[in-house]
């Protein structure tokens, strides 16, 4: 029967406390389902299921701190093997996970009522504040579905939870003691109306004072935190990080290289496409950037992979990384895949999709993934030159900085033009000055031809 494990989050996870199930026993899962929210010491990620099959157990409890590849849950597939002699070879159930730090013992007037209701309509379900366990299914068998939910949403009433107490995930409890929060004014979203860890950090985000009204843009979408929320994450956050860069610059031997590339062409045909545009959808020079980093990494494919057992192993495909620093603290990577495919206008949905996701706690394990090649750019903090620490496994690391109007000769004459310095962190083990100037010649002429992008 196939483990559902803990996932590797990124190189920097060894660990990750299992907050919140979406699943529960004998709920169909098909391969790419959510089916558990996974706290990281950077953030909350929903994690996908690998398998289709029909959830046999949960072996690990909400609120559980667990090591990587430790199995959290059972996946029944359906298809048990036969030997010869008729007996099942189904192999007996791992033991359940011992957790590194166990939960607080859950009161028993949290435990879920079951319900015939499918992963993705639950979650609809907790997104909507609808209590699954008070619905009567319209579906076949008594099933709940998506309409029922939508049906429910607008008159749903969250249960009094007996005797006074508010049922609450141990991870909520926790955050909300160290945030000064009362659970019992916290509105819960999870099922039979359970306080989720999310919930704790949407009441904190209410009492930050409200940010600045300004255009969303991709540099500038922050959430509001809580200072007393954001405290304990905060420091996980860079001892995290710190952790990682000190293992990058220890075992990496980094050289640099950098180029000037005039953003002239690319900035006059922007924004004669942009005057075209409603205002949320024009772009902006780092989704011509980025784009043009994705393409070079497939047009100089000994950059875009990862070092690992003493060789290069080149990636099958672009995941383009990109670095996002958090409000809390410390940084997160998750992957912008695909991009050298992806329409411009595309590159610039998924990146403000994935910069909001990431700063709100919300990704998906596929999208934390080890990226192939990883670009930070701190242009929009008025930084002209990037300098930046590989992620390992990788093996390069684009940094890009602001776009500045420098003098320049043109043709023979002396102007003012806008230029970008694009610099390169390599790995001496798998690459060499050559590799990186190919990269760099590549991104240059990549931003010289806007309209191929």
């Amino acid at each position: 029967m196939p483990e559902f494990t803990m996932p590797s989050l990124g190189a920097d996870m060894d660990e990750g406390t299992l907050s919140q199930w979406l699943v529960r026993p004998g709920d169909h899962v098909s391969r790419g389902d959510v089916v558990a929210v996974v706290e990281t010491s950077k953030s909350a990620i929903e994690v996908e299921c690998f398998h289709t099959g029909t959830v046999d157990s949960l072996l690990v409890p909400e609120g559980t701190t667990v090591a990587v590849g430790s199995p959290l849950a059972l996946i029944g597939t359906g298809a048990d093997e036969k030997s010869g002699d008729g007996r099942s070879t189904q192999k007996a159930p791992s033991p359940p996970a011992v957790p590194k730090h166990p939960p607080e013992p859950a009161d028993e007037t949290t435990a879920p009522v079951d319900s015939f209701v499918t992963p993705l309509v639950r979650h609809l379900a907790e997104e909507k504040h609808v209590d699954v366990t008070r619905l009567h299914g319209s579906g076949a068998g008594g099933r709940i579905t998506r309409a029922d939910i939508i049906r429910a949403a607008g008159t749903a009433a969250r249960p009094v939870p007996p005797g006074g107490r508010t049922k609450a995930s141990p991870l909520a409890r926790r955050l909300a003691a160290e945030s000064g929060i009362d659970l019992a004014k916290v509105s819960a979203g999870g099922r039979s109306g359970t306080v989720r860890a999310a919930d704790v950090r949407e009441a904190a985000q209410t009492l930050s004072e409200p940010p600045p009204v300004q255009t969303p843009s991709v540099s500038s979408a922050q959430e509001p935190t809580h200072p007393a929320a954001a405290g304990s994450r905060k420091e996980a956050g860079r001892t995290a990080t710190a952790r990682l860069m000190a293992r990058s610059k220890r075992e990496i031997p980094h050289f640099y290289l950098s180029t000037t590339i005039d953003m002239g062409t690319a900035l006059d045909w922007m924004r004669d496409r942009n005057t075209a545009l409603p205002l949320s959808d024009r772009l902006i020079p780092a989704a011509l950037m980025l784009k043009a980093a994705a393409c070079a990494a497939r047009e100089v494919p000994e950059l875009n992979g990862h070092w690992m057992d003493d060789t290069f192993v080149p990636a099958g495909k672009v995941r383009l990384g990109v670095a996002v620093s958090l409000r809390q603290g410390g940084l997160v990577v998750p992957s912008l895949a695909g991009a050298q495919d992806r329409s411009l206008p595309e590159v610039m949905a998924a990146l403000k999709d994935l910069v909001l996701r990431a700063r709100k706690g919300r990704l998906r394990a596929s999208e934390t993934a080890d990226p192939s090649i990883t670009v930070t750019n701190l242009g929009d903090q008025g930084v002209e030159c990037v300098f930046g620490v590989i992620y390992p496994p990788q093996v390069a690391l684009v940094g890009l900085g602001r776009v500045v109007e420098r003098p320049a000769a043109v043709n023979g004459l002396l102007g003012v033009r806008p230029t970008l310095t694009a610099a390169l962190s390599l790995d001496h083990r798998a690459a060499d000055g050559a590799t990186g100037a190919r990269f760099l010649n590549c991104l240059d002429r990549l931003l010289q031809r806007p309209e191929e992008l």
